[in-house]
């Protein structure tokens, strides 16, 4: 049975949407703009294409595609926070920008088959009840050949396993709770990215749902993120 997680995580996202972004500067450094700008630039979405982002949150992924695909580009932005989805459209409003944001679920998408060029989530594909089912529904709303691009927390090797082990562990719940005022969310958050599967085991769930007729697999930050992008097979 797929774990039910769905609606205490809906709650904590709420909770925490006021502080996310200056919080998610903080903890990763400044780096979560540059993991989403090479996602962006990977998924190679033409001007004018269409994009669905899943698991939005406050839209930083959603802007980025917006500005590849221009003015004559769609971008929809969709997540289960209501609080987020006010932030994310304030942003849009603040830059002038035509994003449109829907609340809505990663597991039943509102949208027909083969509506846009890339299906993209950036950390948040562990956050939803069903992983597997999650991708599928990404690939089922991309057109045969596009592009389901994500984004998502890994558990690095080598040299930099130790130290990140203790930075995510000692670091990021006292930080998190102290910036947001909830250190239970910060936890949950350190819990499952060190528990989600990352790089090819990841990969396999992806090939597992029969949807894509190629997936490639990048690290970033020596293993503290990956990026993953399949191409829709057109039986899909």
């Amino acid at each position: 049975m797929p774990r039910r997680v769905s609606e205490s995580v809906r709650r904590m996202f709420d909770r925490i949407a006021p502080r996310y972004d200056v919080t998610n500067s903080v903890l990763s450094m400044g780096q979560h703009g540059r993991w989403r700008r090479k996602l962006v630039k990977w998924s190679d979405v033409p001007v004018g294409g269409s994009v669905l982002d899943v698991a939005t949150g406050t839209g930083d992924l959603a802007f980025l595609f917006q500005e590849k695909v221009g003015e004559v580009g769609r971008v929809v932005g969709l997540d289960f926070s209501k609080e987020m989805l006010v932030l994310a459209r304030e942003k849009a409003h603040a830059r002038k920008v035509e994003v449109e944001f829907r609340e809505g679920d990663a597991l039943n998408l509102p949208f027909p088959a083969h509506e846009f060029d890339v299906a993209s989530i950036a950390f948040g594909i562990r956050n939803v009840d069903d992983p597997r089912r999650g991708v599928e529904e990404m690939a089922r709303v991309v057109k045969p050949g596009g592009r389901v691009a994500v984004l998502e927390f890994g558990q690095p090797r080598g040299m930099m396993r130790l130290p990140y082990a203790v930075y995510a562990r000692a670091v990021l719940p006292v930080v998190g709770g102290a910036m947001t005022g909830d250190r239970k969310a910060y936890k949950y958050l350190q819990e499952t990215s060190a528990k989600f599967p990352a790089g090819p085991e990841f990969e396999n769930l992806m090939r597992s749902t029969g949807c894509f007729s190629d997936i490639k697999t990048r690290r970033l930050s020596g293993g503290i993120v990956y990026g993953y992008l399949g191409t829709v097979a057109a039986t899909t």
